[in-house]
């Protein structure tokens, strides 16, 4: 009995030690995350322009943090426990003080993962209440189910779904430390939910998922045609300097929403002409010029599904 319990505990103590080195050699090969200054007070941290994986510890989207008199308020919380504390680590870098707030854009995984790390932390999270019925749904919680297989170790059993401390339903005026954020509900467009934030001192935009730069935007079952009224609102902000949900921050704020717009504009026009002629998706998708967007990253992953998620809005819109 005793040498069965010693191999017993053998193998427990060699698969603990794979695990271990696992993750370790994961981690080795992460994405490297560096805060990077934007305005006097504003930073955000780049993710990839990929898909998620246990190499990239789903680090594909970004998330911003502002340094105020008395606190910091953090933008998003990445898309794995850890690395929201490697986002804490490098928020550090730049300031001992508390962080106080997180304001959350939209709860797609990529950017809700991290909340419990900065829930631990005693931050307030803040986001629009359209995001509850995703998060007690089905969708939500298969969605997470899923993600604790294709994203091991880095989202797990101790993974969980975080709710908001304070559910808005408006535009709100945010003051800490001196620093006033603008935050305005602009759903449903990427999702019932949206949230973008400004900073009216230092002419920031944190923009969540209504823009991407560097990639194909990811639309899934987005409404469209409130996405590009939404990009219209945000033409409409002062921005000098636009932080979008995925690629690099931006100086040329109105070009880069431009950019997202005439996307989902000429989505939009090639999948309406198809509904309207009745035309099979593959056939309208094959008959589509893609090449003014072929060259941008994530193309062969999202066109295809993008195209045809908007081929079914407008099937539903035409009717």
């Amino acid at each position: 009995m005793t040498v069965i319990r010693n191999n017993f505990w053998q193998r427990c103590i060699l698969a603990s030690l794979a695990v271990l080195s696992a993750s370790l050699a994961c981690a080795e090969d992460a994405p490297a995350m560096v805060a990077k200054k934007v305005s006097a007070s504003a930073w955000y941290v780049e993710g990839v322009s990929a898909l998620g994986s246990p190499a990239n510890q789903n680090f594909i989207s970004n998330a911003g943090f502002v340094v105020t008199q008395t606190g910091v308020v953090v933008i998003d919380a990445l898309g794995s426990p850890a690395l929201a504390s490697r986002l804490v680590e490098e928020i550090h870098k730049v300031t001992p003080l508390p962080i106080t707030h997180v304001i959350v854009t939209h709860y797609h995984a990529d950017h809700v993962y991290g909340l419990q790390t900065f829930k631990a932390l005693g931050a307030r999270i803040v986001a629009h209440q359209a995001a509850r019925e995703y998060l007690n749904s089905e969708t939500a919680r298969l969605r997470l189910e899923v993600s604790r297989k294709d994203l091991a170790p880095w989202v797990n059993a101790d993974t969980h779904l975080v709710q908001a401390d304070e559910w808005i339903d408006g535009p709100k005026d945010l003051t800490v430390g001196g620093i006033v954020f603008k935050i305005k509900p602009v759903g449903p467009s990427h999702t019932p939910e949206d949230l973008v934030i400004y900073l009216p001192q230092e002419k920031v935009l944190f923009a969540g998922d209504l823009v991407f730069r560097s990639r194909i935007p990811y639309v899934g079952q987005a409404d469209s045609r409130h996405w590009i009224a939404a990009l219209e609102q945000l033409l409409a902000f002062d921005a000098q300097i636009i932080v979008p949900g995925h690629g690099p921050f931006s100086e040329e704020a109105r070009k880069d929403m431009q950019l997202t717009r005439d996307y989902l504009v000429y989505l939009r026009a090639a999948m309406e002409r198809a509904a309207k002629n009745m035309d099979p998706f593959e056939e309208a998708y094959a008959a589509t010029d893609w090449t003014p967007f072929e060259h941008l990253p994530l193309f062969k992953v999202a066109n295809r599904m993008n195209a045809y998620n908007t081929y079914i809005l407008m099937e539903q819109e035409t009717r």
